[in-house]
């Protein structure tokens, strides 16, 4: 089986690729290198360029006639540029995956795993499965969900098969440490609790009135590697997942949520750093966070998470002497 990854050179999309790897599935990587590495694609074959560049995408397909599917993980997802750039978010985003579904479907490329995202849901502090009414609070959510509703009509109306993998907040790295995390200091909770055990200095916890078991906000923590492992079992079983339904929605999460607050003491206990939190409040836009029900991916791939928190930790410290070695 060979797939054609977008954004194959980046954190997740080269994380994938490893997988299909391993499981032999061949990856055929497309990436711009806006944020990728091109590090990341050595031993691969690889293509630089845009999604939205139909004769690339000609190119890759004439080249590749025996493509079975499309892994879509091309795309900007930082939540605090998207506010400050919209415009951006939605071309990049979306434009750009209306672009490729169009090039695609003219080379008769009609299965797709797009990765879309826990931010397509609103605020809430329930478990929420796939049925719960969409309702982003960020223009990258919001982008996220419009691709969605985009892919979900065009699988409606031509032969496209699509399942949009609604991904919780992947941490860790390939266990092999072939590929990670890009950027010397991360922003996301871990990269933060790294860079304070780094430097010495103070993990602030913002907001610590929620209504969570502890008073911190709750985060659906996915490593991965898992996330990974998720995408292969959808290739394995694609069309089977999409038989009655061209169109079908996963939520790819651990399915149990940790509150910031865990995070920090389970990063203490996995790596021996002592991490002083200071409180804050919570900032304008906070939202407590929530846990998405992984049972319908659970059933429809054969899927389940079998890494932890702490094993995700592990595998993010190990990586950042490789990362410093690797990458520039």
């Amino acid at each position: 089986m060979k797939v054609l990854i977008t954004g194959g050179a980046g954190y997740v999309g080269s994380t994938i690729a490893s997988a299909c790897i391993d499981n032999g599935i061949t990856p055929i990587i497309l990436d711009n290198l806006a944020t990728g590495r091109v590090e990341f694609l050595n031993h691969r074959q690889a293509y630089q360029g845009d999604i939205a560049d139909g004769a690339l995408i000609d190119r890759i397909a004439d080249d590749h006639p025996d493509l079975y599917a499309v892994i879509h993980c091309a795309a900007l997802s930082t939540v605090p540029e998207s506010t400050t750039d919209p415009l951006l978010y939605y071309r990049e985003n979306l434009v750009g995956t209306i672009s490729l579904v169009g090039h695609l479907l003219r080379n008769d490329c009609q299965r797709m795993l797009f990765a879309s995202s826990a931010a397509v849901y609103g605020p809430t502090t329930a478990t929420v499965p796939e049925s719960a009414t969409l309702d982003p609070i960020s223009p990258y959510g919001r982008t996220k969900a419009a691709c969605e509703a985009f892919l979900k009509d065009t699988a409606e109306a031509t032969g496209l098969s699509a399942i949009a993998m609604r991904y919780a907040n992947p941490i860790g790295t390939d266990p092999h440490l072939r590929t990670g995390l890009q950027a010397d200091r991360p922003t996301h909770l871990l990269g933060r609790l790294i860079a304070a055990a780094e430097d010495g200095a103070p993990f602030t916890l913002m907001g610590t009135d929620w209504p969570t078991r502890d008073g911190s906000g709750l985060r659906d923590f996915i490593h991965v590697w898992d996330l990974a492992a998720a995408h292969v079992a959808a290739l394995r079983r694609f069309d089977a997942v999409t038989a009655d339904a061209s169109y079908q929605a996963l939520n790819i999460s651990s399915g149990t949520g940790t509150t910031v607050r865990e995070l920090a003491h389970a990063f203490q206990a996995a790596t021996g750093h002592t991490i002083h939190l200071k409180e804050a409040p919570a900032r304008p836009g906070d939202v407590a966070g929530f846990t998405m029900d992984n049972a319908r991916a659970t059933d429809l791939l054969g899927w389940s998470p079998s890494l932890t928190v702490a094993q995700a930790i592990h595998h993010a410290m190990e990586w950042r002497p490789v990362r410093a070695h690797l990458l520039p």
